[in-house]
């Protein structure tokens, strides 16, 4: 029987999803680029390894937006807006923390909820993902065929090679895959999501991770090769790696599915406890926001004590009203300027560049510069290399102007924001080069 559909609303998004099953542990699936949670059970050997999974766990798994069930709207939607789908999905279940899988593509927006809400992730599991999209396409060329593929032939079937190779000369499993590829996406819609994947690199904050994590690739997967799985495992700390046989990109499928699933579940199931309200570290990934008045202390001198203490009041309350509108976290002020945290690297770049453009009527100028990286958290302040990073990363920035790491750059594709290279710069207290980049517009 297939699992009841249901829908979490994201915004103004409405993002379908299934819950199956019991357990002492909740399991969140994300998956690949495209799916359609229904059509998963119209093939056995899916239908069979998700129902073995749901003998011990809550499982609970979503169509990504703009991909199957879900709305599919115009607007490309970026990592971090896909974040804020899969949290709106776990507050519609009720699930306040829960082993994450990230499947394929979708492993890169599990690391990143995992890294950015550890509180909501009680283990990670990555299996066939990548942390570079050059590990799925490793050249412009097979990158160029793909792109034709679903330009000329999607909704055949004719991939299904690629990622099933076991299914080989299986006519009706071409069918269905030709199904799938039909119910996951348009072409035009996989195309573009394609594109927006390709700008992907999670690289930057795999040291980050601070969740149990399991690494599981099959050593001959055609799609995704085992050295991408490698590399995750060697990058994130502590992280677990299982090299299975086989060459099927898809979990499901081949001789040692199950073996997979028993893999997962012994992992992510606590033995003996409940792992859903357990109190994870205050280490944390975080987009670092700095904001500095430029010239400050000349214009003080210039104004006087009465004057400046009005027109800093007046920065003050702009800069706080910023922050609250874009969901931020305000840190401290630092006398000129701000310190503030984000969930979102591009609700944090628009909010650098929203406080810009209000300092204009104020008659000055203030600059921003943003890092994405791990920050300890205590009651009153945020600490860590990340914070002092992003303050360097700001004295680089021109009067009214906003500077960004590539880790931000790498986590924004999608979000409508166009960067333009600033430079590389040796940082001060730094060795080793920074490449920067200026916001240049925001859509």
């Amino acid at each position: 029987m297939v699992p009841e559909i249901r829908y979490a609303k994201s915004g103004g998004v409405h993002i379908a999803y299934q819950v199956f099953g019991s357990g002492p542990v909740d399991l969140v699936i994300i998956p690949g680029f495209i799916s359609n949670i229904e059509h998963y059970w119209d093939w056995p050997e899916a239908a069979n390894w998700l129902s073995y999974l749901a003998g011990r766990a809550r499982v609970i798994i979503f169509d990504k937006r703009g991909t199957g069930l879900s709305d599919r709207l115009g607007q490309l939607p970026s990592l971090e807006q896909r974040m804020e789908d899969a949290r709106a999905v776990m507050d519609a279940v009720g699930v306040r923390r829960a082993a994450v899988m990230g499947f394929s593509e979708g492993g890169s927006l599990a690391v990143l909820l995992a890294a950015v809400h550890p509180e909501r992730c009680s283990a990670l599991v990555l299996y066939g993902a990548f942390a570079r999209f050059s590990d799925w396409f490793p050249t412009k060329q097979k990158f160029e065929a793909f792109l034709n593929y679903v330009e000329t032939s999607w909704g055949t079937g004719e991939s299904f090679a690629a990622f099933a190779p076991s299914k080989k000369d299986n006519v009706e499993f071409k069918k269905w895959w030709g199904r799938w590829e039909r119910l996951g996406g348009s072409p035009s819609a996989v195309a573009s999501l394609m594109r927006l994947n390709s700008g992907i690199n999670i690289d930057g904050i795999l040291p980050t991770l601070r969740v149990p994590t399991l690494v599981l690739h099959r050593t001959e997967d055609p799609t995704v090769s085992i050295q991408a799985g490698r590399f995750l495992a060697k990058n994130v700390p502590h992280a677990a790696l299982v090299e299975l046989e086989g060459a099927d990109h898809m979990c499901w499928f081949g001789e040692n599915a199950m073996q997979i699933a028993d893999t997962i579940l012994d992992f992510i199931v606590t033995p003996g406890g409940d792992t859903r309200n357990t109190v994870s570290s205050r280490r944390v990934l975080a987009t670092i926001l700095f904001t500095d008045i430029v010239g400050s202390t000349e214009r003080a001198q210039k104004l006087g004590d009465r004057s400046w203490r009005e027109l800093l009041q007046a920065h003050d309350a702009t800069v706080r009203r910023e922050i609250l509108r874009f969901r931020g976290n305000e840190v401290k002020s630092t006398g000129d300027g701000f310190l503030a945290e984000f969930d979102g690297p591009a609700r944090a770049i628009r909010c650098a560049v929203a406080i810009t453009e209000a300092m204009a009527p104020l008659g000055i100028h203030v600059r921003a510069g943003l890092h994405a990286g791990e920050v300890e958290r205590s009651d009153t302040d945020v600490h860590g290399i990340a914070v002092h990073l992003t303050a360097r990363i700001m004295d680089t920035a021109p009067p009214g102007g906003v500077v960004v790491s590539r880790t931000v750059k790498d986590l924004i594709a999608g979000s409508g924001i166009e960067l333009e290279a600033a430079g590389e710069h040796i940082l001060k207290g730094l060795q080793e080069k920074w490449e920067l980049f200026r916001v240049k517009s925001v859509a």
